[in-house]
């Protein structure tokens, strides 16, 4: 374990004691050989200390909020980015709107080089609204840059995406592939929760949501435990990472968290890498909720036995072992053939 990095002020006063909270385990920036051997089989979030600090990305951001808008200007290709601007009041937090009949943020497209200098514009004030530029492929958005900041450890097929803005707070939420979150100017706070904690979050609505997957309707840095009441018991397996300029943190897929940009200027690199994938759990839970639901309690347990059997029990990859390999249709192994029987079984399913 390192030492602790300062810590970065919670952007108004917290009902839980942050500081109390258990740390995100850290380690020196490993190798490849390293990373895939020690850190992605524990499916547990790690720290990378130093990971990126070579960055020459990282290196301007050391300069000065001046230095680093300069050099990320030159590699601006111009192209509009989706810019969110929440008012002062809400206090850098991106969120639904109090009724729930929207969000509490409006969006606009600009370039990067003026999201930059707008920021550059409202460090010195008090009371600014809250910027941010999120997810920004960096193929598109800045030229140049995967090449001169690569990413050293083995991703296959991911890209990496911009995060810029001031000082702000993303509702806690998950993501469906393995994260590799790089802070290269400023700081972030993680406050991390298992994927078991699913139920103690109080997530809200699963097609509705203020920027892509679900998020928690709590706001960890002060909870109304008498509206959700069960993040009580949630806050109890929370983890902390607090990440300076040049760091990384290994989230692994499903890992909820919430994430705090404490500076003026913040910039942070992410890369999702997922192994391919023929479609969403998440849309076929929620189908799942649609057919199996609302059953009678015989019938749905009924359902448990298939699916413990097909999907989630031990012996879930031979169910199909007795029939011959030309026999097993949607059963058979994951293949182009089986993605294509599939998704014609699941048309001629779908009512209409």
């Amino acid at each position: 374990m390192t030492p602790e990095r300062d810590a970065i002020a919670a952007p108004e006063p917290s009902m839980i004691d942050i500081s109390a909270a258990k740390r995100v385990d850290s380690i020196d920036a490993p190798d490849a050989a390293a990373f895939l051997r020690d850190v992605v089989p524990r499916y547990a979030p790690v720290v990378l200390r130093g990971l990126v600090a070579d960055w020459p990305v990282v290196a301007a951001g050391r300069r000065g909020d001046r230095a680093l808008v300069e050099y990320l200007a030159t590699l601006d290709s111009g192209r509009p980015v989706n810019v969110f601007s929440a008012p002062p009041e809400q206090g850098g937090r991106f969120f639904y709107a109090d009724d729930m009949r929207g969000l509490n943020f409006g969006t606009e497209q600009v370039t990067l080089t003026r999201l930059l200098v707008a920021l550059l514009e409202l460090a010195g004030e008090a009371r600014s609204p809250a910027l941010y530029a999120g997810a920004a492929p960096a193929a598109e958005t800045l030229v140049r840059f995967a090449t001169d900041n690569p990413m050293p450890l083995p991703l296959p097929g991911a890209e990496p995406r911009i995060w810029i803005g001031n000082r702000s707070r993303i509702a806690t939420h998950y993501d469906m592939s393995d994260n590799i979150a790089c802070v290269a100017a400023g700081r972030r706070r993680f406050l991390l929760f298992p994927p078991g904690q699913v139920s103690n979050l109080h997530v809200g609505p699963l097609e509705r949501t203020p920027a892509g997957q679900p998020v928690s309707m709590v706001d960890p840095l002060a909870p109304d435990l008498s509206r959700y009441p069960r993040f009580a018991a949630a806050s109890e397996h929370m983890l902390v990472a607090e990440l300076m300029p040049g760091d990384a943190l290994y989230i692994p897929s499903l890992w909820w968290h919430h994430v705090t940009a404490g500076a003026a200027v913040n910039v942070l690199v992410n890369y999702w890498s997922r192994p391919a994938a023929a479609g969403s759990p998440l849309a076929a839970m929620v189908h799942a909720l649609h057919t199996v639901r609302d059953l009678p309690e015989g019938e749905r347990g009924a359902w448990r036995d298939w699916f413990d059997h097909y999907v989630f029990g031990t012996d879930r990859l031979d169910a199909a072992a007795h029939l011959p390999a030309h026999a097993q249709g949607v059963l058979g192994p994951s293949s182009p053939d089986r993605d294509r029987m599939v998704a014609a079984f699941i048309r001629n399913a779908l009512p209409g």
